[in-house]
């Protein structure tokens, strides 16, 4: 449904469809498109339905008005009713827009059949700032080939408002310019037309400025900013303005700018500083280049008016040597090592200037902090180098200072030694200590002390110094040699040579010095009557024992010797020490044959055995001693050679000769044996002895024998035998007599019996055997034992009689049985069938019988 209005007819009614588009037709068939609905146009589009209900207003051409920025497919018109055209027949006839190259603002709706915008339209883009907007459209209807011109107008809404060309203008103003100075301010601008388009401006509230608007010859209004008092940039150096601009449309609107008042400095202030003085604190020892702090001046100037620089003021040389200051950041660093120790308190003069020079002062007072960085000293006023071990305890070793540089509790100094020494220290005056001993010292337990006295400050953490102190304690000879042992006991082979070295002793004394130095002696005593120094001596230097002589094990055994050491102090001391010197034996003895022995006249005992002995007969018993003792003196016997062998054999340990087996007639009447005897030492010694065994069972028979033999050729044997015939009754009778006292002898000693029985057991193994001689008879005691020593001429025999006191010497059985070799020499000569009975002594002192 469209409008049609008649301006002629402002009253005419005016009709309206829900939903759709208003219209209002305008003089000459003009219909308009009304605009959003407002109370005044509401009644006018009602007017214009009205009137066009009652009338169609027809004129030469169809004219069309649309408010802008209308949304796309909005109703312009109804064509096809102004055409008196039913919709569908816009189709049919082939009605349409002719374009001309220009983007297409509207477009036919064949439903129906209205003129509708193709998109949004500005017509502020269209027309600029025109005051009449119209666009022309050109509708062919093919079937007539006819072109109707259809005008639309285009009617400006206030869909823009006010703007400035800049969102922000500055506008620099010196702080000293006068009051009623104007300045220009920037125009706004409105595409808008009419009521819609710019109307005027405004000015924020402020104390300085004010707004006053200049109109133009071509209506254009100018804005003026009017400054109505003194300005001072350092109380506001910028003044922020808003200048508004508005149009009169419905609703009303506007656009704003910044205006920035920047006030231009004239250098009307000096520097001032933050603070008019700076304390700061900084602990000594922080590292080079460490920022103590910043100082800061302010000049509420700008530019160089404002820039403010920093310099020391009456700097000194220490410091210059310790600070250093940043003349554009105030910065004041460390530039040398701070110590507390030289200074605690810095005050540095600093000024501040700005571009033309004006200036400010302040100081800045620095504190420096103590660090414990000093370890305590120590100063030995008085020292003893050395002490004697008899010092009373308090002795004073020595007197020392201790200090450190710190202070408060880093400089608090505490002193101390070892617990396990045998000092103390005492704190005397202030800070001085004294070193004291608090007990006896002992130069044998310890010689030297190295005392270490630590110092020890409080800080944290805590430093100390360590002083170290030695101290040589001096000896006293208060220490008496001493041996290792209590006694010694030293052992000497006999047969040793002089001057052998027996025993090295060596005695102890913890002192030192001549306090120590030892000379050894020997005790004076004698021994077997002559002085101990003629058998040994010792060096009085070195304590070695020495053998003056050869010692013989069977004349001394043993020696008790006491050895004295001294020592070389003031007064000496000394120590004894006792020694057992042994002496060792030595097989230096052979066996001594104690029988049978026999006469230093040359003449032969002769042993008898009954022809009728039979196996196991004692014949006789060699009995043998040894002066050695222990293995050496250890002997054994055995049966070196015999005339007959197996006749007879010979006991290993008890030297007894014993007929091996029965004897025949056929045995000659005299039997030759020889005996060795041999001691277990090494090596071993031996002595032999001869034996003849005359087989018969009397002493005539032996003589009858004996008568036998064929007399020698040489003529002194003739004589021998007359003088043995002699002997031989000489003998008979003195041994009858002997027999006869003898056995009143017995009588007497009876009560003697058990003593003579053992002294003769010895011997007991002897047989009673008849003796023959002429040149004496000797008694044989506790036996009636004795041999006869008969040669072939009988003035050279005797008769021989044993000495009672002659022991055998019996060996272990374990020894004996060792196979010893033993040497012999024994030369058995007969000649002309004399009987020559000699003894001899061979090389190893062996005894040989030749006959």
């Amino acid at each position: 449904m469209h409008f049609i209005l008649d301006p002629e007819d402002p009253g005419a009614p005016q009709a309206s469809t829900e939903g759709k588009p208003k219209h209002r037709r305008l003089r000459g068939g003009v219909v308009m498109a009304a605009p959003p609905a407002s109370p005044d146009r509401t009644r006018l589009l009602q007017i214009c339905l009205l009137l066009g209900i009652l009338g169609e207003i027809r004129a030469e051409q169809i004219r069309y008005s649309v408010f802008e920025e209308q949304e796309e497919g909005s109703v312009v018109g109804n064509i096809a009713k102004d055409l008196g055209l039913a919709p569908r027949e816009l189709v049919e006839r082939g009605v349409r827009i002719v374009s001309r190259g220009r983007t297409q603002l509207f477009a036919l709706n064949p439903r129906s059949g209205s003129l509708v915008t193709s998109g949004r339209i500005d017509r502020e883009e269209l027309c600029d700032r025109s005051p009449n907007c119209v666009t022309i459209l050109e509708i062919l209807l093919e079937d007539t080939v006819k072109i109707l011109r259809v005008e639309v107008e285009i009617i400006d809404v206030n869909d823009n408002p006010p703007s400035f060309g800049t969102e922000q203008r500055e506008i620099k103003v010196a702080e000293n310019e006068n009051p009623g100075t104007r300045f220009p301010l920037p125009e706004a601008f409105d595409p808008d037309v009419g009521v819609n388009c710019l109307q005027g401006y405004q000015l924020n509230s402020n104390g300085y400025f004010s707004l006053d608007v200049q109109s133009g010859a071509d209506g254009i209004k100018y804005p003026e900013l009017v400054l109505e008092r003194a300005l001072d940039r350092e109380e506001e150096a910028v003044h922020h303005l808003v200048l508004t601009a508005f149009d009169g449309g419905d609703p009303v609107r506007s656009g704003t700018a910044r205006i920035l008042i920047i006030l231009v400095d004239t250098n009307d202030n000096a520097p001032v500083f933050t603070q008019p003085k700076y304390h700061v604190s900084v602990r000594e020892n922080v590292p080079v280049g460490t920022r103590l702090l910043t100082i800061i001046a302010t000049d509420p100037d700008e530019g160089a008016n404002g820039d403010v620089t920093y310099s020391f003021r009456k700097v000194r040389d220490k410091i210059s040597q310790l600070f250093q200051l940043n003349s554009l950041s105030g910065d004041i660093t460390i530039l040398g090592d701070l110590d507390y120790e030289d200074s605690g308190f810095y005050d540095i003069d600093v000024e501040a200037h700005d571009g033309p020079g004006l200036r400010a002062r302040s100081k800045v007072l620095v504190t420096v902090l103590d660090e414990n960085d000093n370890a305590p000293e120590v100063t030995v006023t008085s020292l003893t180098s050395s002490v004697q071990e008899t010092s009373s305890p308090g002795t004073v070793i020595a007197l020392f200072n201790v200090h450190d540089s710190d202070s408060g509790g880093n400089g608090l100094v505490t002193c101390s030694i070892s617990d396990n020494l045998p000092f103390t220290l005492e704190k005397t005056y202030e800070n001085y200590y004294r070193l004291l001993t608090h007990r006896a010292l002992d130069r044998e337990e310890v010689s030297e002390y190295n005392i270490t006295v630590t110092a020890t400050d409080q800080g944290i953490p805590p430093l100390s110094t360590e002083t170290y102190i030695s101290l040589q304690v001096m000896d006293i000879n208060d220490n008496p040699p001493t041996f290792p042992h209590a006694s010694y006991s030293a052992y000497i082979p006999e047969n040793n040579p002089r001057g052998a070295s027996i025993l090295s002793m060596t005695a102890q004394d913890p002192d030192s010095g001549d306090n120590a130095l030892i000379t050894y002696s020997l005790a004076e005593d004698t021994f077997q009557g002559a002085p101990l120094s003629s058998y040994v001596s010792i060096n009085s230097n070195t304590g070695i024992l020495y053998a003056l002589r050869s010692f013989d094990y069977e004349q001394l055994r043993d020696l008790q010797l006491l050895v004295t050491a001294s020592d070389s102090g003031d007064p000496p001391l000394s120590g004894n020490v006792s020694v057992s010197l042994f002496v060792l034996d030595q097989n230096d003895n052979v066996p001594e044959i104690l029988y049978p022995t026999f006469p230093t006249d040359g003449s032969t005992g002769v042993e008898l055995a009954p022809r009728s002995a039979e196996s196991g007969y004692l014949v006789t018993k060699v009995v043998a001693v040894d002066r050695d003792s222990g293995q050496n003196a250890w002997l054994s016997y055995r049966l070196l050679k015999a005339s007959e062998p197996g006749l007879f054999a010979v006991g290993l340990h008890t030297g007894e000769v014993r007929t091996a087996r029965a004897l025949l007639d056929r045995d000659a009447l005299k039997q030759s044996l020889v005996v060795v005897v041999q001691d277990h030492g090494q090596p071993p010694l031996s002595a032999t002895v001869t034996l003849t065994v005359a087989v018969a069972d009397s002493i005539p028979d032996v003589l009858a024998d004996l008568g036998s033999l064929k007399p020698s050729a040489d003529p002194d044997d003739s004589g021998l035998t007359l003088y043995l015939v002699v002997a031989v009754a000489a003998v008979s009778c003195i041994f009858l007599a002997f027999v006869m006292v003898l056995l009143a002898l017995k009588l007497r000693c009876w009560h003697k019996s058990r003593l003579l029985h053992a002294e003769g057991s010895r011997l007991a193994g002897v047989p009673a055997s008849h003796f023959v001689g002429v040149d004496g008879v000797r008694a044989f005691l506790q036996t009636y034992s004795h041999e006869v020593s008969l040669t072939a001429d009988s003035r050279k025999s005797h008769l021989i009689f044993p000495q009672p006191n002659y022991a055998d010497t019996l060996i272990s059985r374990e020894s004996c049985e060792k196979s010893e070799p033993l040497l012999i020499t024994q030369d058995l000569l007969e000649t002309k069938g004399d009987l020559n009975l000699q003894v001899s002594q061979s090389y190893d002192r062996s005894y040989h019988t030749e006959i």
